[in-house]
């Protein structure tokens, strides 16, 4: 009998040895249950061609090319992923929404002797819990946001307070992205489903009696949305200002941006939007000076020109309680490791 699962807590605690996901690799990588292991019954391929054939033919024809596919689908992981699982082993498998694929596949691992179960509903159910969880249901949560100019070593920061016992949730790790015109990151941001999946597993880890730490975002991180509630909570929620001179932030940008800054043709590229808004004189300078290998000083005047205007006028907007100040004279190991150390000691009270 498929399993039913009641919550999104009672499906990431499922208890069993592995979960399988046997959907294709497409789907498969815009989202999955955390752990989940991908053996598709069907290759992308496959998925399409059975598609058509059910369109097109009939349901019977699609059927049939589709379970032979299947079989020897399974009977290659048999033989490649699966080759050294013992008699004990507890695998859960789903499929899209808990259907043939994961029926047939978990029938055939049953048949075997291992005690295969599905998922009632498969990934679906599961997408609806997520939703639900992060757009229906009030978070239990305390945010606290890490704030301050760019620069100022926040991301880096998250971490060293997650070493000193802090909570913590990195959104712009979640989004792979840095959450500024530059900051795109090599391979591209998740698909939007796999960022809330994420998030709420973040979440799911955090105990709700003690404040969390993220760093003041936009509502937007690359292409990548916050949900309503987790926006809302750090709309309202209170916040710690991280303050470094700007000669200092200057040369930590220069550093953590090297490899877009450096790239005149990346920078024109993404700069180009900004045209309007700072005008044609003062991103020419920006390009001219990353031609010219002037990171700090290319990093300095936008801070100046762009990012430090854009901050300014936000935070009139967006006035929340300040919950301390920190400065940093340097950013480096040690400055960044005061920093954490006085953020810690603020979180803590007195």
């Amino acid at each position: 009998m498929p399993q039913q699962f009641s919550s999104l807590d009672a499906i990431l605690n499922h208890g069993f040895d592995s979960v399988i996901d046997v959907r294709s690799p497409a789907e498969f990588a815009k989202d999955h249950l955390p752990g989940a292991i991908n053996l598709p019954a069907l290759s992308n391929d496959q998925r399409a061609e059975v598609g058509t054939l059910y369109k097109q033919v009939s349901a019977f024809d699609a059927r049939k090319l589709g379970a032979g596919m299947v079989v020897r689908n399974v009977a290659d992981h048999l033989d490649g992923p699966l080759r050294d699982k013992d008699g004990a082993w507890r695998p859960l498998v789903y499929c899209w929404r808990g259907g043939q694929r994961s029926g047939v596949f978990s029938m055939l691992l049953s048949e075997i002797g291992w005690r295969a179960e599905t998922i009632k509903g498969g990934y679906t159910s599961f997408r609806r819990m997520v939703k639900s969880y992060l757009y229906d249901e009030p978070l239990p949560h305390r945010f606290v946001l890490l704030d301050g100019y760019t620069g100022t070593a926040k991301t880096a920061l998250l971490s060293r307070l997650a070493a000193r016992g802090v909570q913590v949730i990195d959104l712009e790790e979640l989004a792979h992205h840095r959450g500024s015109l530059l900051g795109a990151r090599p391979g591209g941001q998740p698909a939007q489903k796999g960022f809330e999946t994420g998030l709420a597993l973040a979440l799911q880890r955090c105990d709700p009696t003690r404040p969390v730490v993220v760093e003041a975002e936009s509502n937007k991180i690359g292409r990548i949305s916050l949900p309503k509630s987790v926006w809302v909570k750090m709309m309202t929620a209170p916040r710690i200002v991280v303050q470094a001179p700007i000669d200092a932030r200057a040369a930590y940008l220069a550093s953590a941006y090297r490899e877009v800054i450096s790239d005149p043709v990346a920078v024109a590229r993404k700069l180009a939007p900004l045209r309007r808004l700072r005008g044609h004189a003062a991103v020419d300078n920006w390009i001219a000076l990353s031609k010219a290998g002037a990171l700090v000083d290319l990093s300095k005047a936008l801070m100046l020109e762009h990012y430090d205007p854009t901050y300014t006028k936000s935070r009139k907007i967006a006035e929340r309680d300040v919950l301390g100040e920190v400065t940093i004279d340097r950013l480096d190991t040690d400055g960044q490791n005061r920093a954490a150390d006085q953020i810690t000691a603020i979180m803590r009270g007195p």
